[in-house]
């Protein structure tokens, strides 16, 4: 990753007028969403020049400022850089993840009356900034698949949730993501993703609600409502 500091004048100069404050989030996505089925996992590194990233910190360092902050302090002399550094870690989903192209054959005996069962993960925590308010959402997310002719490291579901939450997203999106990319990744016979959040930009804004989000999405052999029931009730067993 290109080196991004800029020097103390930087943080505290004024953005030039027609700058664009919403660059922001362009830079940290650094490139349009990828197709889930088209290569989602090996992405280029983002890269923001120096004078960039100067720049964007000069420009949250104003709106900081026009909103009460005193950046003259010691706590906070620094806070524009950490804020930008933070957002840009906390988005580092849309450098991909080369770790998830590694998958294993299915262990299975080739019996004749051997019925392949379904494996379930979670809770797997995650958190995530909503792109309508730039808030974070966090919460868990469980996993199932009844596998084809591939299976993937445990671990590397908790590495598919956070490829996708990185990011700025919605909740629906992201159980589309995760499922779709786990379709693409190993082709299950069926994929399950249940998802239980708390929102930020409702509890923090607006009806200021202590509420959660649940959804749940279903791919292939999922059809068959027992498969569903098994799912659901190991999710719920282990609610956090």
């Amino acid at each position: 990753m290109t080196e991004v500091k800029g020097t103390p004048e930087d943080t505290l100069a004024r953005v030039s007028e027609g700058d664009n404050v919403f660059d922001l989030a362009v830079a940290a996505a650094g490139h349009a969403a990828p197709d889930a089925r088209t290569g989602w996992f090996d992405l280029p590194a983002r890269e923001i020049a120096p004078a960039d990233w100067a720049r964007y910190r000069s420009a949250i360092a104003e709106i900081f400022d026009a909103f009460g902050m005193d950046l003259d302090t010691p706590g906070t002399r620094e806070t524009p850089e950490r804020f930008l550094r933070a957002l840009f870690e906390a988005t580092a989903g849309y450098d991909g993840e080369p770790k998830l192209a590694t998958t294993f054959p299915a262990e299975t005996t080739g019996a004749p009356d051997a019925a392949p069962s379904q494996i379930i993960e979670g809770p797997i925590e995650f958190h995530c900034l909503c792109e309508h308010h730039a808030l974070p959402f966090f919460g868990t997310a469980y996993i199932g698949y009844v596998a084809g002719e591939k299976i993937v490291g445990i671990s590397k579901l908790t590495r598919l949730v956070r490829l996708f939450a990185r990011r700025f997203t919605v909740q629906e999106r992201l159980g589309e993501e995760i499922a779709d990319g786990l379709q693409s990744l190993i082709a299950p016979r069926g994929v399950a993703v249940h998802l239980e959040a708390a929102h930020m930009c409702t509890h923090m804004r607006g009806v200021e609600e202590s509420s959660r989000t649940v959804t749940t999405f279903w791919r292939g052999v999922y059809d068959d409502p027992e498969l569903r029931r098994e799912f659901l009730y190991e999710a719920r067993l282990h609610r956090r």
